[in-house]
């Protein structure tokens, strides 16, 4: 999603225009790869955000920050100490890599000035924000060692050193034929991968653009280029220069049919194909943003933790019950071993003790005079041999009811898991991540001590409206749920819930009126979504007047009972479900 080194120089000229001079206000971290910087101008204040997340690194002028946890990390803490209060005084980029540099005057002890410098790198899953004062590394998000590089350590103390220069053109200064002369001579490699290696900065976005403007197949081998074919790369080159220089910028977000971000760029793209959606922007900032929320970049902390450790819990909980079930198929055969306790116990006086390995007899309780052969242990008595018959009869009987308690444990913990994995899919904010931490410690699953005293505000539901203006409450976690049933609903309300899905519940608020057929199905519609049947069709949602929904004493949270209800089948589709969300808040 991230730019290249190419078109992150107009980034940089955005962020100079913007920035330059401007005081650090705060400084906040959200989460463990993102920063935001509340940077104070006269008559305006900005919120920059720099986001060092592997799959989706940017950095860009932000609208609003996302919550804050109670307790700021470490490296916040330390950026906070060195940099809050001091000024901007250059924003530039490193040659024409994916690194931005942001130096920052403060006021040392006596009144001098020290120039600190942010080092931004946003270099995919090596992306880092570095600390450094006179090339020294005070501190960084993430620390290299020697166990993971061997050639650059990123150290408090040490050093820095950027990435290691690369062996290739720069179109600022280069001709375009120099780069065509340099294209020709990488004989092995297709068009697309020889602008790569041949051009400083450009990414696969910028060199498919290119070649695309020249009229090229983008997979035509370097070797095969004429004198025509290298005429119009150049003007290519020339143009797309041309475009990412603008005074105007035109920034562009490509996304796919189900809006998956496809690319980012300062410039206006051609390559890609019809059934494609381009968004236009009035700055790159604002793209960025866009894109990173399509991406789903912020994630709020331990949201990841918490979601690996209860799809751990959820399979654990899944593999008890396969092996419980064929423990219990094998206990099954209880009758079996009566039916040979009293056979033997009809025929014992016919033989003796210790002869026989086995017995065949007429089993007693066959009508049609069917045979039975009784496995013996010829250590034992014929009489031992019956009890033992019994003894493993009596066990396996008490097995069964044991076994079935333990399956039914099972299934109340794996449906309860999969119910908290699907509340920490529609959570977003520190507040819902906290409570479904906090359920999870009550319910035992997490073995940790609750915060004895909450600082996050507790989290809301979710909220919509309806074309004939009813609204719509939907429920993020288990204890979300139970207060909205049972606090926040009136009993002539409608509740409605996935049918034998984990999910939400919904609440159609009627107000002593009854519900319409639209507002009904659009409550439906947004109970299938807010469920593991998110993307299945003809999903069934149960639903009936919250008086009829009861808790049972001591049952978990978002557990409940409930009669007189009707079924509705619905298909939540991406578009409708978006029209919904759009108007719902």
């Amino acid at each position: 999603m991230s730019l290249d080194g190419f078109s992150t120089q107009p980034l940089v000229k955005e962020l100079r225009y913007a920035l330059l001079g401007g005081r650090i206000d705060k400084i906040t971290q959200p989460n463990k790869s993102s920063v935001f910087l509340s940077i104070r101008q006269p008559g305006k204040n900005h919120l920059l955000h720099i986001a060092a997340n592997p799959q989706a690194s940017a950095v860009f002028l932000a609208e609003r920050a996302p919550e804050n946890p109670a307790e700021p990390p470490i490296f916040c803490m330390v950026l906070r100490k060195q940099l809050e209060g001091g000024r901007i005084a250059d924003i530039r980029q490193h040659s024409l890599d994916r690194i931005i540099r942001f130096d920052l005057d403060s006021l040392a002890a006596g009144g001098k000035i020290v120039t600190k410098t942010l080092i931004v790198e946003l270099i995919g899953k090596y992306s880092n924000i570095i600390l450094v004062q006179d090339g020294v590394v005070i501190d960084a998000l993430r620390k290299v060692g020697s166990t993971n590089s061997r050639t650059r350590l990123i150290l408090p103390g040490r050093e820095y050193a950027p990435p290691p220069a690369q062996e290739k053109l720069d179109l600022r200064t280069a001709k375009p034929a120099a780069i065509t002369e340099r294209l020709a001579q990488d004989s092995d490699a297709t068009l697309h991968k020889g602008l790569l290696n041949a051009c400083l900065g450009f990414g696969p976005i910028s060199a498919r653009e290119v070649i695309f403007s020249a009229g090229l197949p983008e997979k035509m081998p370097c070797a095969s280029l004429d004198a025509k074919d290298k005429d119009a790369l150049q003007c290519a080159l020339a143009e797309v220069y041309a475009a990412c220089m603008e005074e105007e910028a035109a920034p562009s977000l490509i996304l796919d049919k189900n809006n998956k971000v496809l690319a980012t760029s300062p410039f206006p793209l051609h390559y890609f194909p019809a059934e494609s959606t381009t968004l236009s922007f009035p700055t790159i900032s604002a793209m960025l943003e866009k894109a990173t929320f399509l991406a789903g970049a912020y994630t709020p902390p331990e949201k990841d933790r918490l979601t690996k450790f209860v799809r751990t819990e959820l399979s654990r909980a899944e593999n008890k019950r396969s092996i419980l079930q064929e423990d219990l198929r094998q206990a099954e055969n209880a009758e079996d071993y009566k039916i040979c306790g009293d056979n033997l116990m009809t025929y014992a006086h016919l033989y003796k003790d210790h002869a026989d390995a086995s017995l065949t007899v007429d089993n007693i309780y066959s009508e049609t005079g069917e045979k039975l052969t009784l496995t013996l242990d010829q250590r034992l008595t014929l009489s031992q041999n019956m009890q033992a018959f019994y003894h493993k009869y009596d066990k396996r009987k008490r097995a069964q009811k044991l076994l079935c308690e333990q399956i039914a444990l099972s299934e109340e913990n794996i449906r309860y898991l999969a119910s908290v994995e699907s509340s920490l899919a529609a959570s977003s904010t520190v507040s819902e991540i906290e409570e479904i931490k906090d359920e999870l410690i009550q319910s035992g699953f997490l073995k940790e001590n609750m915060k004895k005293k909450r600082q996050d505000k507790p989290s809301a539901p979710f909220r919509f409206m309806t074309e004939d203006g009813k609204n719509i409450l939907v429920g993020k976690n288990n204890c979300q749920n139970d207060r909205l049933t049972f606090q926040t609903a009136a009993p002539d309300d409608l509740w409605l819930h996935a049918k034998d899905i984990p999910g939400s519940h919904v609440i159609l608020r009627l107000n002593g009126d009854e519900p319409s057929e639209a507002s009904l199905r659009h409550a439906a519609l947004l109970a299938a979504y807010f469920s593991k049947a998110q993307n299945s069709s003809n999903v069934p949602v149960d639903y009936t007047y919250r008086r009829y929904v009861k808790k049972p004493s001591g049952s978990r949270p978002g557990f409940v009972i409930f009669t007189h209800q009707k079924t509705l089948y619905v298909t939540p589709s991406a578009e409708e479900t978006a029209k919904l969300l759009l108007e719902g808040h």
